[in-house]
């Protein structure tokens, strides 16, 4: 896990100044990090949809932020909260048992997901040409 003193105030993630740097002749990451946002509250973004696959992919909220690197404790808040912003819930939670329980996504985290991926490659489709014209601005 990331230093904590070299994170941003706002958020779990690290500061800039952490991130690797690009290596000479690596080609340039370009992301979208669109974000749906009620107020100040980010109800959904890259993020949540991100934990939302973990989910998917770990079955329980404490296997998926193990995975993304964070606390139990963010992971279940930020479910939370993309859960409280919707009409229906994205995720369902299982209590313990014999398996221990867990967490699925619902037809609408499954939606979520879905349509923010989507969301993702068209606008790297349509913004292709723009995208490759920055990126020949950028040193090798």
């Amino acid at each position: 896990m990331t230093d904590p003193a070299k994170r941003s105030p706002k958020s779990s993630r690290p500061a800039q100044s952490a991130r690797p740097r690009a290596r000479a002749g690596e080609s340039p990451d370009v992301r979208f990090r669109m974000r749906i946002c009620r107020g100040d509250v980010v109800a959904l973004g890259p993020g949540k949809v991100a934990l939302l696959e973990a989910v998917r992919e770990q079955g329980s909220i404490t296997a998926a932020a193990r995975h993304l690197g964070m606390s139990y404790r963010r992971a279940w808040l930020l479910i939370d909260e993309l859960n409280r912003s919707l009409k229906s819930p994205a995720t369902v939670s299982e209590q313990g048992g014999q398996s221990g329980g867990g967490c699925v996504l619902t037809p609408v985290g499954e939606a979520i997901v879905r349509l923010y991926r989507e969301i993702d490659q068209e606008a790297h489709r349509a913004a292709a040409k723009q995208i490759a014209e920055l990126t020949r601005l950028m040193r090798a």
